[in-house]
This record gives C-alpha cells, sequence and structure tokens, in this order.
C-alpha cells in the first residue's frame, strides 16, 4: 500500500507517517520547501530503516503542476490531506491566504484525484470550528454549520465540497470532523503548547509570566496519535463518509493551565476577574498567570463538545485521553528529556 500525506511535518503528518510504516506502508510526504526548519517532528522517525523512511516531495498546494506530477508519479492507494494554514485565531489577520490553501487547495486536489485513472481513497482534514456557535450540543455530524471564523468558513467549504465529489462523481472521499487534539509536536503558537511549555519552563527556573485570554473558553481536547489512528481507519471502510473525531467531554483552558501547572509542581490559585484575573502558586504566591485583553479573539466558538459515537460504532475507535490527562502528558512528555527521566 502507497499512502500521500500533505502536510507531513505538522504534527497530524508526523504521527500518521510513523502509524502508516508500523502497518508496512510505502509513505510518501508532500511539503513546502519553506518547510524544511519544521523537520524537527520528523527526526523522531530516524530509527526506522532507510528502505522504509517517508519519501519527500517538495510542492506548493497552491501549484497544481507540481501537486499532479506527484500524484501520478506516486499513484497512492490512500492521500491524506492535512496541509493547509491550521491557526485559527490567525485566521482574522489572514483570510484569504486561509481560504486559499485550506479551501482552494482541497477544490484542487479533488480535482486532480477525479483525473486520476485510479483514484486513491481520500482523507480531508475537517474541524469542529466548522460548527462555530452550535445549536446543539454535543455536536454530531447532522448538526448544521456555523462558522464563526474565517477558518471555520474554509473548512466548512471543504467538508461539503467533499460530500459532493463523493455524491457526484463517487470518489472515496472521507472528511474527519476533528475537534482540537494535541502533542508534545504542537506548534507553540497553539495556546496548549504555549501553556504546557511555560509551566515546563518555569519549573525549571525561569522567571516569567503565562499571558493567556479567554479562561472561561473551553475545547473538546484530545490526543494527536488517538486522532490520526481514526483517520487511517476512515480510510478502511467500504463506504465514505463523514466522522466527529471527540472525546465528548470540555475543558475550559482554566482547567487545563490548572492540570499543566499541578504536573510541573505547582498549585494555581486565581484571584481577580476578568482582565485583571492573576494566578498564583498557593505555596510561595509567586504570580504565574495573567489574562491579557491582546489574546481575546474577535468572535470565539462557544460549546464545542463532539459525539463519536458514529467513529465508535462503524470506525470501533475509542479516545482514551481528554483535556485534564493531555494536559499533565504534554509536560511530562516535554520535562523527561531535561530531566533524563
Amino acid at each position: 500500500m502507497k499512502a500521500l500525506i500533505t502536510g507531513v511535518t505538522g504534527q497530524d503528518g508526523s504521527y500518521l507517517a510513523e502509524l502508516l510504516l508500523e502497518k508496512g506502508y510505502e509513505v510518501h510526504g508532500v511539503l513546502r520547501r519553506s518547510s524544511g526548519q519544521e523537520r524537527n517532528r520528523f527526526r523522531h522517525l530516524s530509527h526506522l530503516t532507510e528502505s522504509s523512511s517517508v519519501k519527500l516531495h517538495y510542492a506548493d498546494l497552491s501549484d497544481p503542476t507540481a501537486m499532479r506530477r506527484i500524484l501520478n508519479r506516486v499513484q497512492p492507494d490512500e492521500l491524506y490531506h492535512l496541509a493547509g494554514q491550521s491557526h485559527v485565531g490567525l485566521s482574522f489577520e489572514i483570510p484569504e491566504s486561509t481560504f486559499h490553501e485550506v479551501a482552494g487547495a482541497t477544490l484542487s486536489l479533488l480535482e486532480m484525484c477525479r483525473d486520476l485513472e485510479k483514484p486513491p481513497r481520500l482523507y480531508q482534514a475537517g474541524s469542529s470550528e466548522v460548527f462555530g456557535n452550535p445549536t446543539q450540543i454535543p455536536q454530531t455530524e447532522e448538526t448544521p454549520f456555523c462558522p464563526v471564523s474565517p477558518y471555520g468558513c474554509a473548512k466548512a467549504f471543504s467538508v461539503n465540497l467533499c460530500r459532493v465529489y463523493r455524491e457526484s462523481y463517487g470518489l472515496h472521499v472521507s472528511s474527519g470532523i476533528s475537534y482540537n487534539h494535541e502533542s508534545i509536536r504542537r506548534g507553540s503558537s497553539f495556546v496548549t503548547k504555549k501553556i504546557t511549555s511555560a509551566a515546563v519552563r518555569i519549573s525549571q527556573g525561569c522567571d516569567e509570566v503565562l499571558e493567556l485570554g479567554n479562561l472561561e473558553a473551553s475545547r473538546d481536547w484530545g490526543y494527536a496519535p488517538e486522532f490520526v489512528d481514526a483517520m487511517w481507519r476512515m480510510l478502511q471502510q467500504e463506504k465514505a463518509s463523514e466522522f466527529i473525531l471527540a472525546t465528548g467531554k470540555a475543558t475550559r483552558v482554566r482547567d487545563f493551565v490548572v492540570s499543566a501547572f499541578d504536573r510541573a509542581g505547582f498549585r494555581l490559585e486565581f484571584e481577580g476577574e476578568g482582565v485583571n484575573e492573576v494566578g498564583r502558586d498557593s505555596d510561595s504566591g509567586r504570580e504565574l498567570v495573567r489574562v491579557n485583553a491582546e489574546f481575546f479573539r474577535p468572535a470565539d466558538p462557544q460549546n464545542l463538545v463532539g459525539n463519536p459515537q458514529k467513529a465508535k460504532d462503524v470506525l470501533g475507535w475509542e479516545p482514551k485521553e481528554d483535556g485534564h490527562s493531555l494536559a499533565a502528558r504534554m509536560v511530562a512528555d516535554e520535562i523527561e528529556p531535561i530531566t533524563g527521566s
């Protein structure tokens, strides 16, 4: 079996490549030439034999000629489309490029697959951001889309477009409507990684205060390696479809922070209200966390909690980590290389 992964150097791409190699796949990855500096996520694959390592291809998703050549050369059985601008907050700053990288690239890939003599089975990375402020809690595959960010709009377009190409052209296209999933490989601009890395640095003696936005915002946070397993399971099904990938449990940013700092050896207690709120270590009284109004989003999704029942029933997928255990795991994973424990 041959698989092609776009966004192979990202968090999900690196875990997925590892999973597929372990299953005996020939794995190919697409990355932009500028992505070279992000290969640190890929170093964990160095223990694998050279014959089974990931074969890299350079292309930009905005360049359909290069992508067509790669698809024709590789002839993959499975195509995992994970690439694109994935930072929700940033999408308010760069809405046009977000749309082109997310929605436009998905359309191009669908057209390329449609033209192939033997189209690959395609996985498209959706997002819980398509629901925005949802009409029901928890959300299912039938919940209407109501995005509140440019990123969410682009993902809603992509999920709907995949359904259209599946029904109109018979392509085997599945979309994973993934809720937030994190790990030690998460990019530093994401709030979970920002929190856990700060907790580790402070525990190692760094004199800093972690600044965050809305502590009451909540997310359905899961563990990235578990989510990529579900992606693979989708493409093993005879019938393609949409699947909610979630834990079914919401965790506030505040609680994620408390769990992370607790694993790092602190007991946080909060005082004050709104933008004046701070978190202190109850033992030393030291200020460790403060709210900064600059980190509040123009619009923030509310009550995003997914119901993964369809994925459980059809894929046999069962997530184990939730926001609380995830925060502790991310801190522990980052502390381990420092302490050698």
